[in-house]
């Protein structure tokens, strides 16, 4: 047992310093490791009665599965989302193409679009409505202020010259501009979202209201390309009551999923999943598979969000849970220690493990050779008894020694060499005939 302790603690005083060494690598490294995503990611949704918020109530049970919080704020629409990502109030945020401002917006990256959302332009029955240069003079309800409706309302009809200068232009949330509409107060309202949202909903259901086609549509598109044309089919409302009763073309901009430069990369993977679930399905205007996608933004497509359209998901979050897959991939720095210590260390770790444990045996050949070269010169008793008596040292000295059991052949042809030297100096004394008290006997 004393044996077995004591090389193990011989494999330590070898091993241990490496240990150590590599210890402090991966400690050194562990300064450079990123941070560990936080478990809340807030985003701007928009108003409560929208498309934006429904979308990220589907969200945020998705990243609850992945053990993520998604904080929803509620908002005007798509400008007040950009101030609040600005401000620091919101991480990510559904904003509208149209609506932001490439320039100004630096800190914002765009994670890709998610599907088209039309321009609405309902108006009262008794207006026959056509084309927007009609709505000369009439009574407007382009959007609330911070919403992404109005700036592209407004874009719509400075194009056809209609401004506040000669048409009354109404700034109202969407819910209040329709129950206007309904009620005759106003002549024509715009919307801009997925026909899914309540308020656009209740409008392509009403019998008071009508949806006006864009006959000039591409021409809009090619006066501002973040435009799609879209076409919403006959009956697709409602097949029994054929709503709508003909194809009508419509514009479409593209609601983006857009987050802050800090936004931590393991939660753009993560919500780029999320998107591909709930969007990915395709719908009214949109093929399966189509969406979430690259195309369509204004704002520049952030790193991570490109890579994932290039490549899917990350490779560890296809098999792992999301956090032990971002734990991995946070710790691969943690790789630069094993390779630039641990591997050379170890390898150099036996040899020199060898080296020490032979050189307990091989120290002592130094004495032992010094003493067989001496003996070949000897001529008197009492030098020769003095040799025998240091190879008697000597091999106390080795009875002490612990070797591993790997090592005892060394070990044990060292006493065989020893044996030799002390035999060959017994000889010579027999060979003078000279008898010495206490004489050695081998």
């Amino acid at each position: 047992m004393n044996r077995e302790n004591s090389s193990l603690r011989e494999q330590f005083s070898i091993y241990g310093p490496a240990i150590l060494l590599t210890l402090f690598g991966f400690l050194l490294a562990y300064q450079f490791v990123d941070p560990a995503p936080p478990r809340t990611i807030t985003i701007a949704a928009g108003q409560k009665d929208g498309a934006y918020t429904l979308f990220a109530e589907r969200y945020r049970k998705i990243l609850q599965r992945d053990g993520v919080e998604l904080k929803i704020i509620n908002s005007a629409g798509s400008q007040e989302n950009i101030q609040l990502l600005e401000q620091g109030q919101a991480t990510t945020a559904f904003i509208q193409s149209g609506s932001s401002n490439k320039d100004a917006e630096s800190e914002i990256q765009s994670l890709g679009s998610l599907y088209f959302e039309p321009i609405w332009v309902f108006h009262t029955v008794a207006l026959d409505l056509t084309r927007l240069s009609q709505l000369h003079g009439k009574r407007i309800a382009v959007g609330a202020e911070g919403s992404g409706t109005k700036p592209l309302a407004q874009q719509l009809l400075q194009d056809n010259n209609i401004n506040n200068s000669n048409t009354k232009l109404i700034s109202e949330s969407s819910e209040q501009s329709a129950n206007l509409l309904l009620q005759g107060e106003v002549d024509a309202m715009f919307l801009v979202g997925s026909p899914h949202a309540p308020t656009i909903s209740r409008l392509l259901s009403s019998y008071k209201v009508k949806l006006m086609a864009f006959e000039r549509a591409k021409a809009y598109t090619s006066r501002h390309k973040f435009l799609s044309r879209v076409t919403l089919a006959q009956g697709v409302i409602d097949m029994q009551r054929n709503i709508p009763a003909q194809d009508l073309t419509l514009l479409a901009a593209s609601a983006s999923l857009v987050g802050h430069s800090n936004l931590h990369p393991a939660h753009i993977d993560l919500l780029l999943q999320a998107a591909t679930e709930v969007h990915g399905g395709g719908g009214w205007f949109e093929r399966n598979g189509e969406f979430p996608s690259a195309a369509y933004l204004e704002l520049p497509l952030g790193k991570e969000a490109r890579r994932f359209y290039d490549y899917g998901p990350p490779f560890l979050q296809r098999y792992l849970p999301f956090w032990a897959a971002s734990l991995v991939d946070r710790l691969k720095v943690m790789l630069l220690p094993l390779i630039a210590l641990l591997l050379p260390l170890f390898k150099i770790m036996p040899p020199l493990y060898r080296w020490r444990m032979r050189s307990r045996v091989y120290h002592w050949y130094d004495d032992l050779l010094r003493i067989d070269r001496l003996s070949h010169i000897a001529t008197d008793l009492a030098t020769i008894q003095d040799y025998l008596s240091q190879l008697d040292a000597i091999e106390q000295g080795i009875s002490d020694t612990n070797v591993p059991l790997s090592f005892a052949e060394e070990l044990y042809d060292l006493r065989l060499h020893l044996n030799m030297v002390r035999g060959r100096l017994k000889e010579m004394i027999t060979d003078s005939g000279i008898t010495a008290p206490g004489a050695h006997r081998f």
